[in-house]
């Protein structure tokens, strides 16, 4: 594609560039007017950006689409549905920083533009596909995320989370780097289609051999530690916890999708198909699937934290999407896209909920949700929805998505991927007891006289944002074929 049809192809980034500056800008030129005002103002030209973004998107995918600068960025239907994840997940996510109390409004402006920002660099991650590019997008999303993760000044956990963040994140780019610069090293092309070809051409001795297993280790983890992934997930748990949980919602969905989709990108089009790969990353990654999901349940069940709890919850289910992304079938990349959708909405809603209860009763801890249902009905049940559905029961849409995952594991008929599946059916069961004990608290559970926690009621925003959130989850747990049809040739990479 030419420079005028690669901008054209472009334009939805461009859009959001153009609606970071305005926000920066307004919220400079409006610091003397009313939080109120200029808080409105803030949010308004926010949306309307994320919004034009998401239409221009949306008006591409009919468009025949290869590769833009230089095949810098892909634009094929992977890259197409990604951004389109992407910039819905942060529609909500803007949505939920302007209901929440823990944003401070005189910094609403920066919180804004920062996380747009991150969208952004989503966008491009999910399309690179050139090693530079990769970094660059990489780094792009992690930079303001760590300005965000320690957003609330004065609070000791929300540095705490930043602080860890950043460690975690430069050891990992470092290492992803590294990783990167081997590659380079063996194949004398940054293209990772290119990539792709050279190490099929390559003679493997041993020293080249052990280059190439040492490039692979150390590319992925950067992208294991976008996904929260064993052993580069320590950081998640805490920074949930610290951040302000709008933040924290986008951070579980967004980050994780991209580095889902990257991940995908760069395996399947710089190593092929698993089966005749030189280096056995089907392998390495189901046994990192194994050990995430695992890691994730077991410690999931000691929480009394939500936000942490909900945090060991979305690292099992970065296990269970590894385990699919180890096939490395059309099947199971089709899977991981149809459960991201539904990942998205019910964990988006899970944090809804939890951003509700912080914010009128101030706690995160189990005991805010003792009896709810009685003090909050309608929320208490919203709840139970989601959680119901990250548990994968029947009707709920998590319930599809998983059978989606599994299916595709079992579809490659292997003693490994047979094993997989038999471990991420345990994981799941191991998951209902956790999920259970909130369930407990918010029916069964009666306070004790003198700790009795207020009754409080939804406003008419957070009502109908938790409505839009649940009724798809419902909804898509028995009419999912138009969604899994959609997305037929939204596994299409171009190389």
């Amino acid at each position: 594609m030419d420079l005028s049809s690669s901008l054209r192809a472009f334009a939805p980034e461009l859009v959001l560039t153009a609606t970071i500056f305005a926000v920066l800008v307004a919220d400079l030129l409006m610091r003397s007017r009313t939080d109120r005002r200029r808080t409105g103002v803030l949010i308004a030209l926010s949306l309307i950006g994320a919004g034009g973004a998401l239409a221009w998107a949306a008006s591409l995918l009919t468009r025949d689409l290869t590769a833009t600068f230089s095949g810098m960025l892909a634009l094929d239907p992977f890259a197409q549905f990604f951004r389109l994840f992407f910039l819905l997940v942060a529609l909500v996510a803007l949505v939920m920083a302007a209901l929440s109390d823990e944003i401070s409004r005189s910094r609403l402006g920066e919180y804004l533009l920062l996380l747009l920002t991150v969208t952004l660099g989503l966008t491009l991650l999910s399309s690179s596909k050139n090693l530079l590019m990769m970094y660059l997008s990489l780094e792009l999303v992690s930079i303001p995320s760590y300005v965000l993760a320690g957003f609330k000044q004065g609070d000791r956990r929300s540095s705490e989370a930043a602080l860890k963040y950043v460690i975690y994140g430069g050891v990992a780019s470092g290492l992803t780097l590294f990783g990167f610069s081997l590659l380079y090293g063996l194949a004398h092309t940054l293209d990772v289609a290119q990539v792709g070809h050279q190490l099929a051409a390559l003679q493997y001795g041993p020293a080249t051999l052990l280059a190439l297993v040492v490039a692979l280790v150390l590319s992925l983890a950067g992208f294991a530690y976008k996904v929260a992934g064993v052993p580069f997930h320590m950081w998640a748990p805490d920074v949930y916890e610290g951040a302000p949980t709008p933040f924290t919602a986008f951070l579980s969905v967004g980050p994780k999708a991209a580095g889902f989709a990257v991940l995908i990108r760069f395996l399947l089009t710089a190593f092929g198909d698993p089966a005749g790969a030189t280096v056995p990353w089907n392998l390495i990654l189901a046994i990192m699937a194994a050990l995430t999901m695992t890691v994730g349940n077991l410690t999931a069940l000691v929480q009394n934290n939500l936000k942490r709890l909900l945090a060991f919850s979305s690292i099992a289910h970065a296990g269970y999407l590894l385990m699919a992304v180890a096939v490395g079938s059309w099947d199971a990349v089709r899977a991981v896209e149809l459960y991201l959708v539904f990942y998205m909405l019910m964990n988006l809603g899970a944090f809804l909920c939890v951003q509700v209860v912080r914010d009128r009763v101030g706690s995160e801890q189990m005991a805010a949700y003792v009896d709810l249902r009685a003090r909050s009905p309608l929320l208490a049940l919203l709840l139970a929805v989601f959680l119901l559905s990250l548990i994968g029961l029947p009707p709920l849409a998590g319930f599809v998505g998983k059978f989606y995952l599994f299916a595709a594991v079992l579809q490659a008929r292997s003693a490994l991927y047979y094993v997989l599946a038999l471990i991420g059916v345990l994981n799941s069961a191991i998951a209902l007891y956790y999920y259970a004990r909130v369930l407990r608290a918010m029916y069964l559970e009666k306070s004790p006289a003198d700790q009795l926690q207020p009754s409080f009621s939804l406003s008419p925003a957070t009502t109908a944002l938790l409505l839009l959130l649940a009724v798809p989850t419902l909804l898509l747990g028995i009419f999912w074929f138009p969604l899994a049809d959609a997305l037929t040739g939204a596994a299409t990479l171009f190389h």
